[in-house]
């Protein structure tokens, strides 16, 4: 089966170890440029995936991810942006990898190899039908992924993936399956590079329009946003602006005092007519 994966095949170069700077990094940049092609092509399934999250989400579900290896990484920064972008309570969007937050930084040895661990870390979030589960695996064969999506499925909770390959094990696991294909990675099975691109991209679209459609960006502002240092404050003071069209001066005494863009946009537009 792994020889038939693509994620798996021959680099379309040869001798990288010959190529000067320049080559290297154009030729990176030719496989990158073919990334948003492959994931044009799984609009649809895409578009049915977000619609049912926001569903479940719209009710009162949560969203998790889980994956191992930079799979994994993807699917816990996607969910830990969530909060500060969004302002989304941090049990809303979950991220798990194998291993544990350790394995953030440093893989852990076969972590990702244990059929039966994603269930039981999930069931420690007290998994339930309300929820949507989403396996993240470039390669669509990681047990630890797959045995996760499997338990979660019988168990009546609507499961997705995204992998990068076509009919992976994983694709037959779920109700959503999100399939990816990039093609061979410029390094020989490297899949951080082009297939965690794709992901990445994905993981934007899902958690982007989910958000937009649970009603947190207003406009094209992220006005729910936490003001968590100046910058973040000084964007925030300039959405006030533009949306009431008051001056700087106005807008900073509103984010003062009520310390949320929304809450100092409503607050003002109650009280303008007084």
């Amino acid at each position: 089966m792994k020889n038939k994966l693509t994620t798996e095949a021959s680099s379309n170069y040869e001798d990288l170890d010959k190529m000067d700077t320049l080559q290297l990094l154009k030729s990176i940049n030719a496989e990158d440029k073919t990334v948003p092609y492959a994931v044009e092509k799984s609009l649809p399934p895409l578009e049915a995936l977000i619609d049912v999250i926001y569903s479940k989400m719209s009710e009162g579900g949560r969203l998790f991810y889980i994956g191992a290896g930079t799979s994994g990484r993807l699917g816990v920064l996607d969910a830990s942006e969530c909060p500060p972008t969004y302002g989304v309570p941090d049990d809303m969007v979950i991220g798990l990898i194998a291993g544990g937050d350790r394995a953030l930084r440093k893989a852990i040895e076969n972590a990702e190899d244990d059929t039966s661990l994603a269930w039981k870390e999930l069931q420690e979030y007290d998994i339930n039908t309300q929820d949507v589960l989403i396996g993240i695996a470039a390669s669509g064969t990681t047990p630890y992924v797959i045995g996760g999506v499997a338990t979660a499925k019988k168990n009546n909770i609507v499961t997705a993936c995204i992998t990068c390959n076509e009919n992976s094990p994983l694709s037959k696991e779920v109700d959503y399956p999100i399939e990816l294909v990039v093609g061979p990675e410029f390094v020989t099975g490297s899949t951080r590079m082009k297939a965690g691109t794709a992901q990445k991209l994905a993981l934007n679209m899902i958690s982007t329009a989910v958000m937009i459609k649970l009603g947190r960006v207003k406009g094209n502002k992220m006005i729910d946003m936490q003001l968590s240092n100046k910058k973040l404050v000084n964007r925030g003071v300039k959405m006030i602006m533009s949306e009431l069209g008051v001056s700087e001066t106005k807008a900073t005494q509103l984010l003062n005092m009520h310390k949320s863009i929304r809450k100092a946009i409503l607050f003002y537009n109650s009280n303008k007519d007084e």
